[in-house]
């Protein structure tokens, strides 16, 4: 790729001019009864057609949001995008046009399912099941009784299933919204759930890697299946013969028999499919998913053999995940497309100098920190490694790839504290911190957190870090992993952790719409301040006495600790992913390809780069 130096450098490539491809993972893909089709959502806000017999993709329109899942109705006839702008649209497949736009959730929707042409029931981060009234888009009822988020809906008979992040798996009546049965608590979370309705059971896919299965008559366990190392994101029931497809953060997609509930067949790899977008296609001949890279694959049900991968392969799907910077204005920063990116950003200059892959090829890449002193770099991958690369006269230069099999790695930390100065620490999302030497070798696990480790930052001075999870824990250990104290307060997930530069004092922000400040030493909350209703993401001390939010709406907000003053400011047409220090400035990234150098006072854009093209316009849909 050429790159040229300009002031606001826009990267793209030709093939953004139409829709061939999401630009963005591919949340969700789902066949169409009755067509060779099928429907998809993705991070970009779009949902898109797929003609699966001439491989062809087209877009049929957008949210204001990225989009989490999309159902199709048993006719083929309609179909429901459920997304994280509180909303869901129903679909006119004939037309291709919203037909209808359901409002009534206050986060992030999950999950729909289409009872009949009449009804249809949705879940979401609220923790409220809603059925809707499709003909005139009115809430029919509101079913409370989920404590945290809830993320999976399924319907048989009468009766809608619910899991999610409290650990349950719930029946409900539909007729008076009352509750039938609760199975759970467990220990970890119920991401995903489906109903064999020929057998009268239900599947329960957890983030112990287990597969629970249970008699929806009796409320008897049927069986228990050790079927993933890892969380389970997807279950769903082949509609020719019960069999069971699990996927999991494991990078297996597996098929269990209906009979006996033994292994069948394992899908072949592909390095890029997103586990939470598998579905069966209406005959149970094929599988789909959706892949990080915005494409959609499909499989033989039958042989688990991959047949073909749908949409534009190439690069330039680069939602940014995490940025890293150095005093002197370079910034490296990893995407979706497992591509790492390395550039430069002053305030007379922002520039792309190269793209570098993993050693193993390109996989979803969430987490990246640069030791500047050494020159060495870190990412943190999906399929559970970590890559080091040497920074060297503006160039990347592999180095070594360490599999730390902890799942997914969500943030990347290097120590500068004296006697550890270079050991790096890893939040995975098996709950593990993993600490790896100056010479790549791994020297152990710190396990605090019963969730997913989402972020960590280490302390300036002190042999003490502070992580958060997934199950709203905020924790201070020590290198040796000795838990030290918790930071109570947050009632969500917590999604980001930073320690001012004198060490005093951490920050942290959440799913409840808040951002905290704590006293590091003794854990007194010293304040906290609401963020209106939209999820925050990332958050980054630029004083002792200022913090910088970003939040899932594309904005950056400046908080002024004395008096609480705040300053918001939109910087990009998707959500804001992470934040850097970056010499006198700050350096955020967005899920929209863009990178923005900010004036950290007044959040203004000093200078900007553009990997893609995210969104079409309006003119080029049709």
């Amino acid at each position: 790729m050429q790159l040229v130096q300009t002031r606001n450098q826009d990267v793209t490539s030709g093939h953004d001019e139409q829709f061939d491809r999401h630009r963005g993972p591919v949340t969700c893909v789902t066949c169409v009864p009755n067509r060779d089709a099928a429907v998809t959502s993705g991070y970009d806000g779009a949902v898109g057609w797929v003609d699966l017999g001439t491989r062809r993709m087209d877009l049929m329109g957008y949210h204001d949001h990225l989009v989490n899942r999309v159902s199709v109705n048993a006719e083929g006839t309609k179909a429901a995008s459920a997304s994280s702008d509180y909303s869901i649209y129903i679909w006119d497949l004939a037309s291709r046009t919203v037909e209808r736009v359901l409002l009534g959730h206050s986060d992030d929707v999950e999950d729909f399912v289409f009872v009949d042409e009449h009804t249809g029931v949705s879940v979401a981060r609220d923790t409220r099941v809603l059925v809707w009234n499709l003909q005139t888009g009115a809430i029919a009822r509101v079913i409370d009784g989920h404590d945290k988020d809830a993320l999976s809906v399924a319907f048989d008979k009468g009766r809608i299933y619910t899991s999610g992040d409290d650990m349950t798996l719930r029946v409900w009546d539909l007729a008076d919204g009352k509750l039938i049965r609760k199975w759970g608590p467990f220990e970890h979370e119920t991401d995903s759930c489906a109903v064999d309705a020929s057998r009268n059971r239900v599947v329960l896919g957890c983030d112990d890697g287990k597969l629970r299965i249970f008699d929806v008559v009796t409320g008897e366990r049927v069986a228990e299946i050790p079927a993933h190392t890892s969380g389970i994101k997807k279950v769903a029931i082949s509609p020719a013969n019960g069999d069971i497809l699990s996927v999991a953060y494991d990078q297996r997609a597996c098929v269990w028999r209906a009979e006996d509930l033994q292994a069948k067949l394992s899908l072949e790899p592909h390095n890029g499919v997103w586990e939470r977008s598998f579905n069966w296609s209406p005959d149970g001949s094929r599988l789909v998913a959706g892949t990080f890279d915005g494409t959609v694959v499909v499989w033989n049900a039958e042989s688990g053999a991959r047949l073909h991968e749908i949409g534009n392969a190439g690069r330039g799907n680069s939602c940014l995940n995490d940025v890293a910077a150095t005093d002197s204005g370079d910034i490296v920063a990893v995407a979706d497309d497992g591509v790492l990116r390395l550039g430069h950003m002053t305030q007379d200059e922002a520039m792309w100098i190269s793209e570098t892959d993993p050693p193993a090829g390109r996989v979803l890449a969430n987490a990246v920190a640069v030791d500047e002193e050494r020159g060495v770099v870190v990412v943190g991958a999906h399929d559970h490694t970590i890559h080091l690369f040497e920074l060297r006269g503006g160039a990347l230069e592999r180095r070594t790839t360490v599999r730390l099999g902890e799942g997914p790695v969500n943030a990347v930390r290097f120590s500068q504290q004296a006697a550890s100065k270079g050991q790096l620490f890893c939040a995975c999302y098996s709950g593990a911190i993993a600490r790896v030497g100056r010479e790549s070798e791994i020297l152990g696990t710190i396990r605090v957190h019963e969730g997913a480790v989402k972020s960590l930052c280490l302390h300036p001075a002190e042999p003490v870090g502070v992580s958060c999870s997934a199950d709203g824990a905020l924790l201070a250990w020590d290198f040796e992993g000795r838990l030290l104290r918790r930071y109570p307060g947050h009632m969500a997930i917590i999604d980001d952790v930073d320690i001012d530069p004198e060490g005093r004092c951490l920050a942290s922000v959440s799913r409840d719409f808040t951002a905290k400040v704590y006293d590091f030493a003794d854990g007194r909350l010293l304040h906290s301040f609401a963020l209106g209703r939209r999820s925050p993401k990332g958050v980054c001390f630029w004083s002792p006495n200022a913090i910088i939010v970003t939040n899932y709406w594309g904005a950056v907000i400046r908080i002024d600790l004395a008096s609480g003053t705040m300053i918001e400011r939109q910087i990009a047409q998707n959500g804001v992913s992470a934040i850097s220090r970056c010499g006198a400035h700050v350096v955020v990234v967005s899920y929209d390809g863009s990178a923005h150098l900010l004036d950290p006072r007044t959040l203004e854009p000093v200078t900007s780069l553009q990997t893609m093209t995210q969104r079409l316009q309006p003119s080029r849909l049709f």
